[in-house]
């Protein structure tokens, strides 16, 4: 079995090539690629085939795919760019004629309006047209979207959004990577559709609590209407419009309920429960 990952030299596919690893798979059998493989020397270490491969060269995807069984498209981090991207990996995939194309995409696409989801639903509509077996692997948010910035949470001890009581199911990028293995690696995938999340949600006011208890340190949560908290990341975040206007309708989508996930999907497939809020606090504490 040849198995490919794209994105192999970001956080969720390193993680997915280990994981691959840790179930069994050849060194040789699995496919790590990216546009710098520098970044994946170690993998080739230890044995593990490494392809360049950029979602803007066709060329250089049908190079990487060639021979491939399985692909897990792993989505790309340029909004805007990634349906054209995408549409160039799914179409190497299959023209390499892969048993299996998992890609993913984001919780809830068929149904929410969140600005982030455009490029996810975009994709989903070209993998249903291209005639290639795939699966879905909508996840849900990473526990690492907020505990990678604790230290500035911490320093200033507010979580600002617009979140409301909104709950997101997270989870951390390790439980989807194992998903995304299991996926790669068993039988009677095609076709499914698997929304992904943590076991248990919690609000943005659950995660300054947890922050504090662990940390000592008092954390408050601080909720805004949509548009008060895009000025907010515009005129003191400094982030560009656009990117704002995206970041406060993510917040908007989660007080509407829309990453909150009761499928139970990820615990099934990676076979125990998700990684809790207070391990992933615990860890990023450390």
């Amino acid at each position: 079995m040849s198995v490919v990952v794209t994105g192999a030299t970001g956080h969720l596919g390193r993680l997915v090539v280990e994981s691959l690893l840790q179930r069994g798979v050849p060194a040789g059998e699995i496919v790590a690629t990216g546009r710098n493989l520098d970044k994946i020397k170690d993998f080739a270490d230890r044995g593990v085939r490494t392809a360049h491969a950029d979602f803007n060269d066709p060329e250089s995807l049908t190079a990487a795919f060639a021979g491939a069984q399985k692909v897990l498209l792993i989505s790309g981090s340029e909004p805007g760019q990634r349906i054209p991207q995408h549409t160039n990996a799914i179409e190497a995939a299959k023209a390499a004629g892969v048993d299996l194309l998992a890609y993913t995409s984001i919780v809830g696409a068929d149904s929410t309006t969140m600005i982030l989801a455009t490029d996810h639903q975009a994709t989903e509509a070209v993998l249903a047209a291209a005639g290639v077996p795939y699966a879905l692997l909508r996840n849900a948010w990473y526990h690492e979207n907020y505990t990678e910035a604790l230290s500035a949470t911490l320093e200033r001890g507010v979580i600002v959004g617009s979140a409301a009581q909104g709950r997101v199911s997270a989870a951390s990028r390790l439980d989807y990577a194992e998903a995304a293995a299991v996926v790669l690696t068993t039988d009677g995938h095609a076709g499914a559709v698997y929304e992904l999340g943590g076991d248990n949600a919690y609000s943005q006011a659950d995660l300054a609590a947890e922050i504090t208890a662990q940390s000592g340190t008092q954390v408050s949560y601080q909720d805004l209407s949509v548009a008060e908290y895009e000025k907010m990341l515009t005129e003191v975040a400094g982030l560009p419009a656009p990117v704002a206007t995206m970041v406060a309708d993510i917040d908007r989508a989660v007080s509407e309920g829309d990453l909150e996930v009761t499928s139970g999907d990820l615990s099934r497939l990676i076979g125990r429960p998700t990684t809790p809020l207070a391990t992933a606090v615990r860890a990023a504490l450390a």
